[in-house]
Parts: structure tokens; sequence; C-alpha cells
């Protein structure tokens, strides 16, 4: 049997990390392997659940025709990380909030050249709402198409609304308009590369037929051609969200830059085995003399904490890494040690504002710490046979 840094070293040579000084040769100091038991999928599921209730119900998200926008940081996290909770507990049926989230969403598909756009204004914010929002209802209606491994007509008319909003021409050439609200990691400086991962990451789940579909294959090109273009500006989150895509799509990248980004990745994991998200965001340190966002230096956070620990471990299992490598166990080992007891979350801050963390908003980013970490920490179970759950469209 191999052991941990055998494995690691084994990992590593697969994907194209040769180097002694590559940092896969010496694994750091970390905490040992996660118990099983010491999570709790019912609480997070709770969380979740309540989390997405309170959300869809929040006059702030109301949006035209009796909708309400999906987010990048509640209502998408949500959409990819319920299912796998429904999975490990065994539960047949959709919860109440992911059947309310499915129908809002189909309804805005269907309703595309009528219903407004998130964010009105004027005609920038809403090209940005409405490339964001394409973007989002392709991947969730595509991850909950992909339980049936099949593609539904919404489905594939929510992708076509994708299409056409992606740009052909100038610098984000492959790409989509996104919303910039001046917010990392979301909605920021850098986040269009941030969605055009996310669109690779929505073909990828879609099934094999479409992906191969002669119709889409000059897209593909132009998104493919954008990732590469625009990958060294990128600060290291969005070379995750990359990683993540290449999961889904192989292909994507070349494996020397798949294997640069874990080598940077895991370069930034702290001795506790999680990341910090503040270490990710910053593509350079002139970022913060800038003053591009609003958070004061002095608040700025160096630890460990539940959406960058997630979201790497996450990608990092996408990506093929073993569940005995030493980098990973310790990330899952720092996961199962930081649910809250006390309503099954894992906790995130904002890297732009200081926020009560028991607030609306500031719930925020422990909402999409919660779903990621569920998805990191069920990957281990993805092989066990799950039943097949029949999603209902709205009529």
């Amino acid at each position: 049997m191999k052991t941990a840094k055998q494995s690691l070293w084994a990992f590593c040579t697969t994907v194209g990390v040769l180097s002694l000084s590559s940092g896969c040769s010496q694994p750091a100091s970390h905490n040992a392997a996660p118990d099983a038991a010491s999570w709790s999928p019912q609480a997070a599921a709770v969380y979740l659940d309540q989390r997405e209730s309170e959300w869809e119900a929040w006059p702030v998200a109301a949006r035209d025709h009796g909708t309400f926008c999906v987010s990048c940081h509640t209502a998408m996290p949500y959409a990819l990380s319920r299912p796998a909770l429904r999975a490990e507990l065994g539960q047949e049926r959709l919860s109440v909030d992911e059947s309310e989230l499915l129908e809002n969403v189909t309804k805005r598909v269907r309703l595309w050249k009528d219903v407004g756009p998130y964010y009105g204004g004027n005609v920038l914010k809403k090209a940005q709402s409405r490339g964001s929002e394409a973007v989002l209802n392709a991947l969730i209606l595509a991850s909950y198409d992909a339980q049936n491994e099949k593609l539904s007509p919404d489905t594939r008319l929510a992708f076509d609304n994708m299409w056409a909003l992606q740009e052909i021409s100038g610098a984000g050439k492959g790409s989509w308009p996104w919303l910039q609200f001046n917010l990392e990691p979301w909605e920021g400086r850098y986040s269009r590369y941030y969605g055009a991962a996310l669109a690779a990451v929505a073909v990828g789940t879609a099934p094999q037929s479409y992906r191969l579909a002669p119709e889409i294959q000059h897209n593909l090109k132009l998104l493919q051609d954008y990732l590469n273009r625009a990958y060294s500006s990128q600060p290291v989150v969005n070379r995750v969200a990359l990683l993540y895509a290449d999961a889904k799509m192989p292909g994507l990248i070349e494996p020397e830059r798949r294997a640069s980004i874990i080598k940077e990745v895991l370069g930034k994991q702290q001795t506790d085995g999680g990341w910090s998200l503040s270490s990710l965001v910053v593509a350079t340190e002139l970022d913060w003399v800038k003053g591009q966002w609003k958070r004061a230096e002095g608040i700025r956070s160096t630890k460990s904490d539940g959406y960058a620990t997630g979201f790497v471990a996450f990608a990092l299992e996408q990506a093929g890494m073993p569940n005995e490598d030493i980098h990973l166990q310790s990330a899952l080992s720092w996961l199962t040690r930081n649910q809250k007891g006390s309503d099954g979350s894992w906790q995130a801050s904002s890297v732009n504002e200081s926020f009560a963390l028991n607030s609306t908003v500031g719930h925020f980013m422990s909402d999409a710490a919660t779903a990621y970490a569920v998805l990191a920490l069920t990957k281990q179970s993805a092989n066990r046979p799950q039943s097949v759950v029949a999603i209902r469209r709205p009529q």
C-alpha cells in the first residue's frame, strides 16, 4: 500500500510536476485525515435550506415577473451542493427550496426576451446582468440535468441564451460581460474570468453529445482561447476555478498549466490545513495599494476560512487528487474541524467590507463556504450507488 507521501508524488508526476523543488515532493506538516463522522450533513442541509429560503424571500433579491436574483454567493452554490447532500442523506425528493430555485431559473430562461435584467440603470449594467445570469442559469440547469443524464429543452434554451451573449471581438472575446461591483471574488476586477470558467463548467457538466455538437464548437474554441489568453493576469482563486473547469472539460488547458496551478495552490496552504481567501484574491499587491477594494487594509484577514478551503479542496478533488494525499487530507481535516455546531455552517467573511456575520449580508460568504465545504466532504462518497431523482420541470 502506498504511503500518503508516495501517493502525493504519484499525483504530482501524473500532472507533470516532476521537479524536487515543486513543493509536491516535500508536503508540509499538516493534521491527520478527517473522521467521516465528525461533520453533520444534516446540519449543513438545514443551514443551506434556511439560507436559500431567506434569500428567495429577501425583498432586495426580488426581480421582474415575480422572480429573484440567482446569486453567486447563495443560490448558485446551493444548487451545486444540495444534490450532494441529498445523496449523502438518502433523500429521494428535492427540497422545497431546490424546487423553488429551479422553477425560478426555468421561468427566467423561458421569459428571457421579456423578463427584465437583474440590474438596470445603464446599458453596461444591463449587459453585465444578462451575461452573468445567462451563465449561471445554464450551469444550474445543466447540473440538475446531469442527475438524469439528459439535456432538457429548458437547459438547451439556457445554453442558447448563453452563447448568444458570448463576446466575439475585443479584449473579452470568448467571455461574457460580468457584473462588476468592485466586490471580490465574484463581482470584482477579475470576475469576468471566473464567469468564463463557470461557463466551461456548465458545458462540461452537460452530456457529451451536447459538448460535441458541431454548432457550439466555434463558441468552445473562443472560450478556450480566452481562458488561456487571459490566464497570466488572474488571481489564484480564478485559477482554481479554471482547474475545476478543466476537470469538467478535460483538455481545456495544457497539463503543464494544470500542474502549475496545483503547485501554486499547494504553496498557499496554511499549516492548519486550510486556505485564506485574502491570499487567493489578490493578483498583485498593488490591488490593495490602489484602493481597488473598499475594505480597510487593517481588516485584511490571513486566517484559513471555509470558502477558500472548501473551494480549493473541491477543485483538487475534481482534478483527480487522491483522498490519501497529505494536502487533501489536511484540508478535509480542517473542514471537519470547523463546521459550526450552532447552525451547521462553515464561516467565511468578506474581503471587501466588514459585515456583522449574523446579518443577512454577513451570511453571504458563509453560504458559499458551506456549499463548497459540503461538495469537498461528500466527494469521497461519490462512487457509491445513488438513486436518481426525477427533476420535475414547471409546466
